[in-house]
């Protein structure tokens, strides 16, 4: 039986490693495992700085995020910012934002995962995506902290892939020619055009350091360790996609890397000249705990969204044994096959980034709102960062929409 609100709470069970590993999990592998293809056939050459630019509009978003979560520690991060900033409205489009984008995120895993076993196993995708979709909603299911020790255990095993596709493409880099092509800018019109297309796909790959603040709830300190999550999450993730994105971008065969539905296993077959097989698996592994960590994610927004009263109360049940919100999961995984047989994967990534850079800009102007009220008690200059912030994923969420519409 699950208990309605008021009852049990979330179990306080994750340290700082634990949520820099959830943090890791949720952002490093789905985006570079997933998208690099798609960035590379955009971008080309500019891929690294396609990875860049989107990296600074994260970097920036992180200050407001790490301010705002030591004085609102709670679940439901985003949607309390706005809340305190612009009132119930925008916190419910916040909310409502964030969940919508680890459930679009999850599912343009699934399709990538899908990808991957497809050139290992003869089975229909929707086979395998129905299969994948329910084992990861029983382990989100079971417990935070088993969710997060499985998730800490394949982040390992998935860094430690991408680290050997670095390791063995680091000799393509030592040509300075390569080096000249790729830290050229971009010569004409269009192809910063391109670039800055391919940053706002690239994006989708930050996705994940902003869910640290939603585990609030379930973390001892959260005001202390909050804000140091997400800045060691960002740094590495930021690290290891320009040098793989620089990598793809020096291969020989670069066109046929983008172009591949399993493009990260390709790219480790042209350096190496040996099967993509153990690549393939990797990356399959690495996008079960994208899209585990992103339910685990998506349900909390859910539940701390009902409690605080801007959405149902019942959607706020919690599991008394297991204290975890299982109506929540349920609803996020449904939601997430429905999308997973229904869209192709581009789309869907294009979709969260631009979902995710509105719920960027509110919450960096949400954070200008609070920081210039006279209760802040840090120093008022820290409300600059939400101007900053602000500008930089409204002008890449604004650039994004004309380029479309021109």
């Amino acid at each position: 039986m699950i208990q309605d609100t008021p009852g049990p709470t979330l179990k306080r069970a994750l340290n700082l490693p634990l949520l820099v590993f959830y943090g890791l999990g949720v952002t490093v592998g789905a985006g570079i495992f997933a998208l690099i293809g798609e960035i590379l056939g955009l971008a080309g050459d500019h891929a690294p700085l396609a990875f860049l630019i989107a990296g600074i509009v994260a970097a920036v978003t992180a200050r407001a995020f790490a301010l705002l979560s030591r004085r609102y520690p709670r679940a439901a991060g985003e949607a309390l910012y706005a809340t305190h900033g612009f009132g119930p409205v925008a916190g419910r489009l916040a909310g409502l934002g964030v969940a919508t984008t680890g459930i679009i995120s999850s599912a343009v895993i699934s399709l990538a995962f899908a990808g991957y076993v497809g050139t290992l196993v003869p089975l229909p995708a929707e086979a395998i995506l129905v299969v994948l979709l329910a084992a990861v909603a029983t382990v989100a299911a079971i417990g935070v902290r088993e969710s997060i020790m499985v998730a800490a255990a394949i982040t390992i095993l998935e860094v430690g892939t991408l680290v050997v596709v670095a390791i063995v493409g680091a000799p393509s880099l030592l040509d300075v020619a390569i080096w000249e092509r790729l830290l050229a800018p971009p010569a004409t019109l269009v192809q910063f055009e391109l670039t800055i297309a391919a940053a706002a796909v690239a994006f989708f790959a930050f996705i994940g350091f902003e869910d640290i603040v939603n585990m609030a709830e379930e973390t001892p300190n959260p005001e202390q360790h909050l804000g140091p999550a997400i800045a060691i999450t960002l740094l590495v993730t930021v690290a290891l996609y320009a040098v793989i994105a620089a990598i793809a971008a020096a291969a020989p065969d670069r066109a046929a890397i983008a172009g591949s539905p399993a493009p990260l296993a390709d790219l480790f077959a042209t350096l190496t000249g040996t099967s993509p097989v153990p690549i393939s698996v990797m990356a399959a592994i690495a996008m079960v705990n994208g899209i585990l960590v992103q339910v685990v994610m998506a349900s909390r927004v859910i539940y701390g969204m009902a409690r605080e009263g801007l959405l149902p109360g019942w959607l706020g049940a919690i599991e008394p044994k297991r204290r975890t919100p299982l109506r929540a999961i349920a609803i996020v995984t449904a939601i997430i096959a429905a999308l997973s047989l229904a869209a192709p994967l581009l789309t869907l990534a294009q979709a969260s980034g631009y979902v995710t850079l509105f719920v960027f800009a509110l919450v960096n102007l949400s954070l200008f709102r609070i920081a210039s009220r006279a209760d802040w008690t840090g120093p008022r200059r820290q409300r600059w960062w939400g101007i900053r912030g602000a500008a930089l994923a409204g002008g890449l969420l604004a650039f994004e929409i004309v380029r479309r519409l021109v």
